[in-house]
């Protein structure tokens, strides 16, 4: 009588949760209080800043933060978190622009 073969199939269990796809959004939140003091997170990068205004780039677009006396009173680079005072007039978001192209393709988009 032949041995009849048994299969039996192996399931690997991932030890941690597989990376977020390189496209997807980071976390981004902001806290205003009294108009004067500006908590950030998720700042990718801190394109400008001068006393009038602060251009900030987040995973959502383009930050402009206009207004008087504007200064960054804590940055962490590592972690993306901002912290902007001043008197505070306006928050304004553009979307984030790939730059890059000839002339020609840039005047086709």
């Amino acid at each position: 009588m032949p041995m009849q073969e048994t299969r039996q199939e192996s399931k690997t269990v991932p030890l941690r949760q597989p990376a977020a796809p390189a496209d997807a959004p980071r976390s981004h939140s902001l806290a205003l209080k009294d108009r004067s003091r500006l908590a950030l997170t998720g700042v990718t990068r801190i394109i400008s800043c001068d006393e009038n205004a602060a251009v900030l780039e987040t995973p959502l677009g383009n930050l402009t933060v206009g207004g008087q006396g504007l200064q960054v009173s804590e940055l962490s680079v590592a972690s993306g978190q901002v912290q902007l005072s001043g008197k505070i007039e306006y928050l304004q978001y553009a979307e984030n622009r790939q730059s890059g192209g000839s002339l020609l393709a840039r005047l086709f988009r």
